[in-house]
């Protein structure tokens, strides 16, 4: 039921790209990701529905033929199937949440 800072651990996942796994149970999962100034999520679709908070930093996003770049505060919705990754413009960190959680995370 909780999840402590000091007992999760960074995972490097891409170059200039690491995340740490959350909470989460099968419905859903939380995960931090960092990228360093000029890191690419690369395009990708899952099943998943995810929504995205940026935390810091500025990251331009597409999803589905729409780009748009989002910085600290801002959130985005990819819904299930639907093509998306983004660039990271500055270093920053961004919070994501999965429905229904990533089993190929853990």
């Amino acid at each position: 039921m909780f999840n402590f800072e000091s007992e999760a651990v960074w995972k490097e996942v891409g170059e200039g790209v690491s995340r740490k796994m959350l909470s989460y149970n099968e419905e859903m999962m939380v995960v931090r990701v960092r990228f360093k100034a000029g890191a690419v999520g690369e395009v990708h679709q899952h099943l998943h529905t995810q929504i995205t908070c940026v935390v810091s930093g500025k990251f331009e996003f597409s999803i589905g033929d729409e780009k748009r770049v989002i910085a600290s505060g801002d959130t985005c919705l990819m819904p299930s199937n639907v093509l998306h990754g983004c660039v990271c413009l500055e270093e920053g960190e961004l919070l994501d949440v999965f429905t229904p959680a990533r089993q190929d995370f853990l």
